[in-house]
């Protein structure tokens, strides 16, 4: 029952939140948002990529919403948020702990799994990324942590990944996973599951191999690409 009291909570407290931040978010922020989905976020990144700034600063969060920094969090829900019950209420939900192997494990950091204030939250310590790189003028579409910056060339790509990078780290207290994140054309980068090339939107190669495994998978005895090429 307490399971269930908890959500509920949760749930009533985004309905009332979502419409005080939601407003003010950037336009190039397309998860977890009323009216905005992945295939706008891509699109968005097509746009960008078609005005010739095709190569992409792709930064890979690591394990962020496990390395939410709460503090922060709530300093920024401050900011528009004045009644201290319902920031009291928001730091209890945070710090509710996590189930490992059975146990309640208390914690500093992260946000409640699987909560349905969860994603608004992310959302609220993102938007700190977003304003960063529109006060620099940058051109960017970003689906929760999957964050695309597009420039026009793969030198200044690199100059923005190392800045925005520190910024991420020393300001946000988040940390960028380096073997993931890299800057390359808009062609080898994977967003959302999709790659932009020539200008058109794409399945990612590795994206068909998984839908290609799931399909044999499911019909075994199936000449896959066969069945393709007939189609």
């Amino acid at each position: 029952m307490e399971c269930i009291r908890d959500r509920v909570v949760q749930a009533s407290l985004k309905l009332l939140l979502e419409p005080i931040f939601d407003p003010h978010f950037s336009e190039s922020s397309y998860g977890f948002r009323p009216g905005r989905n992945q295939e706008k976020a891509i699109k968005a990144a097509q746009k960008i990529a078609n005005t010739g700034k095709d190569s992409v600063v792709d930064i890979d969060l690591s394990n962020f919403f496990d390395r939410i920094n709460q503090d922060r969090l709530l300093e920024r829900v401050k900011l528009k948020v004045k009644d201290k019950r319902i920031i009291r209420i928001i730091g209890m939900t945070l710090r509710s702990g996590v189930m490992t192997q059975g146990n309640l494990i208390p914690s500093d950091k992260g946000t409640p799994q699987g909560s349905p204030l969860s994603p608004l939250l992310s959302n609220i310590v993102l938007d700190e990324l977003d304003q960063e790189l529109e006060k620099r003028g940058l051109e960017f579409s970003r689906f929760a942590d999957d964050c695309n910056i597009f420039l026009n060339s793969q030198k200044a790509g690199k100059r923005v990944m190392e800045s925005v990078t520190k910024f991420i780290e020393k300001r946000m207290k988040l940390v960028v996973n380096s073997e993931k994140s890299r800057v390359a054309k808009a062609k080898h980068i994977r967003f959302l599951g999709f790659t932009i090339f020539m200008g058109e939107i794409v399945i990612s190669g590795k994206s068909m191999e998984r839908a290609m495994a799931k399909v044999k998978e499911l019909i075994p005895r199936l000449d896959v690409k066969k069945w393709i090429m007939i189609s």
